[in-house]
């Protein structure tokens, strides 16, 4: 990311002042970025995991946890509370109240219950369990924003371009969850990005509903699903400054979009990329990452109700920093 645009989350999360939880305290990344992420006051943090052995992973290593609380999801006297709220939840699909506390047994399921009732702001996890874990947990545990209904995950894409986005960043989404959106997901997609857009780049969201057609110049069905999407998100949200179908260079490059897309608000001056599906989206966030020397943040959950963000299982104790801050911060 840029150093502009690190600033700004880092020093917004020291002035949040949120309490994240990071569950996985069995794994020593975890609590190495705890140390650090207290020490730097990005945010107050829990962990999760029997006590005695936390706390001799903890001395094994010479990381000291002062100022981290460290709670056994076991034996929390809150856990009643907890698997009686995700038993009511889910009971509708069959679950009973021995496998709401066999589910809770899992420190990542616990973690978004508690996030889910209030007891923290937000979560980091994903160092360990895999991301069909971390979406589950969010949906039984927090479930989605208001008025949308479609979990997706962003990218913050930091091009070496600095007339691209915010100083060079850009962001990418959906780069994580649904292989094919359909109309109504896209739609979702394009709000939840330009919240995130507004919350971790600190700018208004100019947001490209991409194709490989510009305002009519090529037609398919997948052309159309992005037309339609894009009417549906304007529709709902007009405040939002949403605009499509654009090709990618008439989304980023003004002289481009003027020509291809005249009138439009967005065109040439995209900060937020919405991809029509799965595969263009995590092809292009690695293409651009790999081969335009790009560094990507992410792909970070959107439409949670509260905050809750994964990890890739090979991620280093400065990437659980770093989304721990925009975790607090989102």
């Amino acid at each position: 990311m840029s150093n502009t645009v690190l600033e700004r989350i880092t020093q917004n999360a020291i002035r949040a002042n949120k309490h994240i939880l990071l569950p996985e305290a069995h794994d020593l990344r975890v609590l190495q970025a705890a140390r650090k992420i207290t020490d730097l006051r990005y945010a107050r943090v829990s962990v999760l995991g029997d006590e005695s052995a936390v706390n001799q992973l903890a001395r094994d290593n010479g990381v000291d946890l002062a100022g981290v609380t460290v709670r056994n999801h076991m034996t929390d006297p809150r856990r009643g509370e907890l698997v009686d709220r995700l038993y009511e939840k889910r009971k509708a699909k069959g679950m009973t109240p021995a496998d709401a506390d066999t589910m809770l047994a899992d420190v990542v399921y616990y973690g978004g219950q508690l996030v889910g009732a209030g007891h923290a702001d937000g979560m980091v996890v994903g160092s360990i369990c895999p991301t069909a874990d971390t979406v589950r947990s969010a949906l039984f545990g927090v479930g989605t924003t208001p008025g949308i209904k479609t979990l997706s995950a962003c990218s913050i894409m930091n091009t070496i371009i600095p007339e691209v986005g915010v100083d060079g960043s850009v962001i990418f989404a959906d780069t994580g969850v649904l292989p094919e959106p359909t109309v109504e997901q896209l739609a979702d997609i394009a709000v939840a990005a330009a919240a995130a857009c507004q919350a971790l780049l600190g700018v208004e969201p100019c947001v490209a509903m991409l194709s490989f057609s510009t305002k009519g110049s090529a037609y398919s069905p997948a052309v159309q699903k992005v037309i339609d999407a894009t009417k549906l998100a304007q529709q709902r949200r007009p405040d939002l400054n949403i605009d499509g179908e654009l090709q990618l260079d008439a989304a980023i490059i003004p002289d481009i979009g003027s020509r291809k897309a005249k009138g439009s608000s967005v065109a040439g001056r995209a900060n937020t990329l919405v991809f029509p599906d799965l595969s263009c989206g995590n092809i292009a966030y690695k293409l651009v990452e790999r081969l335009g020397r790009a560094t990507a943040l992410g792909p970070l959950l959107m439409g949670c109700a509260k905050p809750i963000n994964d990890l890739s299982r090979g991620c280093s104790v400065e990437d659980i920093v770093l989304i721990t801050a925009i975790t607090a911060v989102s």
